[in-house]
């Protein structure tokens, strides 16, 4: 069994399946472990780490019950990864131009689009979505930046660990993988649920073991409000990568040989909540830096900006609850990688690699992360690998 560590010191046990974990994220699953509605077991994947809110890279199933903060604040955030038919060897020698043109056609950080790129017909499906969340909840309308920011950023990058990549797999074959969510919008909708839930425990006089694990239960004022919320966000989320990979797609295009896209991998979230079946009940599962590996499902797990990603398929395996890591997992917060390392540092540890070197990409520097190996020793229950994909080409925000 790929489980390396039980703990047994609340209402349910926590299986963790790495022996790296540090002390504080411990904790954080103890106190999730605690709430009287969980079901079964809290799963922790391999590249579990402390959190806002709750660990990162746990798996959280509730009956009748859901914490908002569990499912955090960039809501619907996961990846998408397309194979070309393009090889290696068509590739330019440089790949500066093909870095620059990825950068022209998506807005990354803070940055928005100066028109609408979307379709009218998303923008409208999903304006009816959000205006119906809205006409409950009038304190959102405040948040709305001139001209709905979101509707811009329908198809932006963002910033943080969010990442567009050129990749090459082992038979030499080119991949677009990108890793993003539901931008300020999500963000919004994230932080006013989460404030609510918490507000609503304090009404109640329910005492947490911590303030993030305030929560909505099923039929309570704002439940179903909630539920609404999260999974309009998630199409959000879903949509914005599907418009990102068809402006990439178009930028390289522009630079590359004539290619066709032969195969999508996967577009999924890996911070979401869904209903699903587990050890004989219908639960709600909060996948918190975790993505869905059930038998058969492709999925991707990327490693840091500097070390290989994976294509893998699911096993389906109940005791992680159909689940896997979605990613190396830090082993350092981004502040102490900035004190620690230097541009230097960053453009030893990318070499060979076409992406930002500078000060501004420190957080990001591979030694920041887990070895992505380890993570996937860690899981060989879980996943096979499908590809290695190794990057050639890193844009960041």
């Amino acid at each position: 069994m790929p489980v390396k560590m039980t703990l047994n010191k609340g209402q349910v046990p926590v299986k963790i399946y790495t022996d790296e974990i540090e002390h504080s994220a411990l904790n954080q699953l103890i106190n999730v472990s605690q709430l009287p509605f969980i079901h079964h077991h809290v799963a922790a994947m391999p590249d579990v780490h402390y959190g806002i809110g709750a660990t990162v890279g746990s798996v959280i199933p509730t009956r009748g019950a859901i914490v908002p903060a569990a499912v955090g604040v960039d809501i619907g955030c996961g990846m998408n990864a397309v194979r070309l038919s393009l090889t290696a060897e068509r590739l330019p020698d440089s790949l500066r131009r093909v870095r620059s043109a990825i950068e022209a056609q998506v807005p990354v950080g803070f940055e928005q689009h100066k028109s609408d790129r979307a379709r009218a017909s998303t923008i409208k499906a999903l304006s009816v979505g959000l205006d119906r969340i809205i006409g409950k909840h009038q304190k959102l309308r405040r948040n709305r930046k001139p001209y709905q920011a979101w509707v811009r950023q329908l198809g932006t990058l963002g910033g943080g660990n969010h990442f567009i990549e050129l990749c090459l797999d082992e038979a030499g074959a080119v991949w677009v993988m990108l890793h993003s969510g539901s931008r300020g919008v999500g963000n919004t909708l994230g932080q006013y649920f989460i404030a609510l839930a918490r507000r609503d425990m304090e009404r109640q006089q329910i005492h947490l073991p911590d303030k993030d694990l305030a929560y909505f239960t099923e039929g309570s004022e704002h439940f179903d409000d909630y539920v609404e919320a999260v999974e309009w966000a998630q199409s959000y989320a879903l949509v914005n990568r599907q418009e990102m990979m068809r402006l990439v797609l178009d930028a390289l295009k522009r630079e590359l040989p004539p290619f066709e896209v032969t195969r999508e991998a996967i577009n999924c979230h890996h911070n979401y909540v869904a209903v699903e079946h587990h050890f004989g009940a219908r639960v709600y599962v909060t996948r918190k830096g975790a993505i869905r590996a059930g038998e058969g499902e492709l999925g991707i797990i990327p490693g840091s900006m500097g070390s290989r990603s994976y294509i893998v398929r699911g096993k389906g395996e109940p005791e992680s609850f159909c689940s896997c890591a979605h990613g190396a997992g830090r082993r350092m917060s981004r502040g102490a990688a900035k004190r620690r390392f230097t541009s230097d540092d960053v453009a030893a540890q990318t070499a060979g690699i076409e992406c930002r070197k500078d000060s501004g990409v420190i957080d990001e520097i591979p030694a920041a992360y887990k070895e992505i190996d380890h993570v996937m020793e860690q899981q060989s229950d879980l996943v096979e690998v499908v590809h290695t994909l190794r990057q050639v080409v890193c844009v960041k925000g």
